[in-house]
């Protein structure tokens, strides 16, 4: 069996890449953040997003869609479908939301209104969660191999995990 080299991509926060495989996109610094990978096994094509938060509904500020989980998740979509790539094909699998911030009794969890708005728009466009890794009080690294589509979650004191 032949080696394929993978392209490795680095998606920043509030970013979103679409590729073609074979590439593995990789995310760093996931704490309340999470990392939202959408894959349309059949044309070979995978999106990652790094969201920082729930709505752009109720933000202010709203420059930069990609730091939305309801807004990235819509162009991720879109952008998957311009590819070729089918709707009722697409999956997802997400990690991060962690509960990072405690101040004297009281937690700040931005990580917990994330995870419910990621699975809250996934489920409104009917793209089923093949895997999740959410919540703690830990960072993560994720990695997404497109062409398998594995997601892999690697963190400092709670190991790695393939799903």
């Amino acid at each position: 069996m032949e080696n394929v080299i993978k392209e490795q991509i680095y998606i920043g926060i509030a970013e979103l890449v679409v590729v073609h495989n074979p590439a593995v996109l990789i995310t760093k610094g996931l704490g309340s953040c999470i990392a939202i990978s959408l894959r349309d096994p059949v044309e070979r094509f995978g999106a990652l997003a790094h969201i920082i938060l729930p709505s752009i509904e109720r933000s202010n500020n709203k420059d930069n869609p990609l730091k939305f989980a309801d807004s990235a998740i819509e162009i991720a979509v879109n952008r998957l479908l311009e590819k070729g790539c089918k709707k009722n094909r697409l999956v997802a699998k997400i990690a991060g939301g962690s509960s990072m911030f405690h101040f004297d009794n009281m937690t700040i969890n931005i990580g917990e209104n994330n995870a419910l708005a990621v699975t809250k728009k996934l489920g409104e466009m009917r793209i089923p969660i093949l895997a999740s890794d959410l919540g703690g009080d830990y960072g993560r690294t994720v990695e997404f191999d497109i062409e398998k589509g594995t997601m892999t979650i690697i963190t400092a004191f709670h190991g790695v995990k393939v799903m």
